[in-house]
């Protein structure tokens, strides 16, 4: 296909949630569908605003990272100018905890990860992981991103969030109280969710861990459409 779009992949940070991988995962399919794709290692790039204009979608994984004044004002203004903005797991959701108005761009931002029993534990990451239920809403069966999807299980991390109400909720995790737990009833986060920003569009999934879990049938093809959706 003759590319005719722009799309910037941003990717860095904890190498845990292997953002090159992750990244080399999906950008066939940018390539098939329309996009010249550059790669940029960190967020240095979204402060050149001329380049950013151009842009139609960033697809960020950078987690636990750090970013200047200057970079997040010009991912902010490419965004409320048009430019789609999409991504999964920590890559979005946990990029910048030293930005408080990032926050506030993406709407969610990761809390935790609440694991196995702690006689279980190895200090390893699969720690971390728990069976539990991606549960689709009503919203979700006409949705472009995830039409035809209905709920599904993972064995992964589960990411309890914290987020606003202006996120469009397309799909949602329940955490359990388990008797080790310091909480006392259940807690419902979202999953899978859009927002709109200006002219922009925000799509962020929370499942996506490695790349074990970015194949996944159900977390590839919700990415891949939410890329697709996202963009300008």
């Amino acid at each position: 296909m003759t590319s005719t779009k722009t799309s910037l992949v941003v990717r860095g940070g904890w190498d845990g949630h292997q953002p090159v991988e992750a990244t080399e995962l999906f950008i066939p399919h940018l390539e098939a569908n329309g996009y010249t794709v550059r790669v940029a290692e960190g967020p240095a790039v979204y402060a050149d605003s001329d380049y950013m204009k151009t842009v139609d979608l960033i697809v960020q994984c950078n987690t636990m990272s750090t970013i200047e004044k200057e970079e997040f004002e010009g991912l902010r203004a490419a965004v409320e100018a048009g430019t789609g903005l999409a991504g999964w797991h920590g890559g979005i959701a946990d990029s910048y905890r030293n930005n408080s108005d990032y926050l506030h761009l993406i709407g969610g931002q990761f809390a935790c990860h609440p694991g196995r029993h702690p006689d279980e534990r190895t200090g390893e990451q699969p720690d971390n992981y728990v069976p539990y239920r991606v549960d689709m809403l009503p919203a979700a069966a006409g949705h472009p991103i995830t039409e035809g999807i209905g709920s599904f299980e993972l064995v992964t991390e589960q990411y309890w969030v914290l987020a606003d109400s202006y996120i469009d909720v397309l799909a949602t995790t329940t955490q359990k109280v388990r008797e080790w737990d310091p909480w006392h009833r259940e807690v419902t986060s979202p999953a899978i969710w859009t927002r709109e920003w200006g002219q922009g569009r925000i799509f962020v999934a929370t499942p996506g861990h490695q790349v074990d879990i970015l194949e996944n049938p159900n977390v590839k093809t919700i990415i891949e459409r939410g890329m697709l959706w996202a963009s300008r």
